[in-house]
């Protein structure tokens, strides 16, 4: 199920037409990771990372960087029911010049209102459907999210 929300404005480069792309779920404690075609629209869950008092475990974001060769890095953009933003797009705004100055790739912001609630539904649905056979946990959450991120910025740039 893929979420109707509105891309934001990218932060830097313009991107490639083609490739691996890689989107984040940032998160306080956490940080889901995702993995994605940009030819093939899809996208699947990577890892999660911690981030512990707001600095991301940057050795696990260099090698999975690293491993997959990213054209472009897609970011949830925590916004509010009306459209402000949240206090923690602050320290989103520090994690996107850290990625950009680490890894000079191109970084798109894309709104993840209601992101979780829909990992949520999904990651319950696999567990319905047997797809899912162990107890999630909040770590399923955050890249599943990235995940339904990344769907989200592929389906509004098509």
């Amino acid at each position: 199920m893929l979420l109707a929300i509105p891309v934001m404005p990218e932060l830097t480069g313009t991107g490639t037409a083609s490739g691996a792309c890689m989107a984040f779920d940032y998160g306080t404690r956490h940080i889901g990771m995702a993995i994605g075609d940009r030819l093939l629209q899809t996208a699947r869950p990577l890892v999660t990372v911690n981030n512990r008092n707001g600095t991301p475990d940057w050795q696990a974001i260099e090698r999975e960087i690293s491993d997959w060769q990213p054209a472009d890095i897609v970011l949830g953009w925590p916004l509010t029911q009306d459209g402000d933003e949240q206090p923690l797009c602050n320290h989103i705004r520090g994690f996107v010049k850290q990625l950009t100055k680490r890894f000079d790739l191109p970084v798109h912001l894309v709104d993840e209102r209601f992101s979780s609630m829909a990992a949520q539904e999904h990651i319950r649905s696999m567990r319905q459907n047997g797809q899912l056979k162990r107890r999630s946990k909040h770590t399923d959450v955050d890249k599943v999210a990235a995940a339904l991120i990344l769907e989200t910025w592929f389906t509004q740039k098509s």
